[in-house]
């Protein structure tokens, strides 16, 4: 039986007040970066976690801009090489999408060392320590790409498939260039993989972590779980 789910085409702009806009995908890093910043708050209260409430706000704002600086810049760089050489200034352009997770990780592993080296921590004690809420982050940026309708899976004759309304403007793509009607159904992969290295993903690390592991352990599994999702 054919999908006939058609994808509700979401306004990407949560809110407008005069000329600033808010974005949906902006609000959906909010969440992720608050979301964790709760959760280690409730990991360093135990009286023999070696952090204190300065050092993870702290943590946040060096994990937050290595997430959005190594973000952008790897998507340019990785898949959107000609708009970046043609109009650079669309690197700051954050608001419209585009975030490369390899990217995100690079600059995430860089401003992890920054800190460790200014609070004299072990690297990869802190990569462990923030590994464990990657995960909602992850989740939070694939709902953010299923409302900007980005990265569609394949065509799909599941009942849960989606077609995407083709225009000009959008989901060319998709429509192999077509500029009305509705595409083949595709499979919704951001969906997915909000579930997979999203919420499951995040079960398995914050349950593994709550016991005292070797050094990279974390680290060693997120990676190991997060490629095979």
């Amino acid at each position: 039986m054919p999908a006939m789910l058609t994808y509700p085409d979401f306004d990407p702009v949560a809110l407008s007040l005069g000329p600033l806009k808010i974005h949906w995908y902006g609000i959906t890093y909010l969440v992720g970066f608050l979301g964790s910043y709760a959760l280690l708050r409730l990991r360093i209260k135990k009286p023999d976690s070696g952090w204190n409430k300065d050092q993870l706000a702290d943590l946040l704002f060096y994990v937050a801009l290595g997430v959005v600086v190594g973000g952008r810049i790897g998507y340019m760089l990785f898949y959107d090489l000609p708009t970046f050489i043609h109009r650079p200034w669309s690197l700051f352009e954050v608001w419209d999408g585009g975030m490369s997770f390899h990217g995100g990780l690079l600059g995430v592993l860089a401003a992890i060392w920054l800190f460790a080296r200014r609070y004299h921590k072990r690297y990869f004690d802190v990569v462990d320590f923030t590994a464990v809420v990657v995960p909602i982050g992850l989740g939070a940026g694939r709902i953010g790409n299923f409302i900007n309708g980005e990265l569609w899976g394949k065509i799909t004759t599941l009942p849960w498939g989606m077609r995407l309304q083709c225009s000009e403007w959008r989901f060319s793509y998709y429509c192999d260039g077509a500029t009305s009607g509705l595409s083949q159904p595709r499979q919704p992969s951001q969906l997915y993989e909000f579930l997979l290295e999203g919420v499951v993903l995040f079960a398995v690390l914050w349950i593994y972590s709550m016991k005292p592991r070797p050094r990279m352990a974390v680290a060693g599994l997120f990676g190991l779980l997060y490629g095979c999702f």
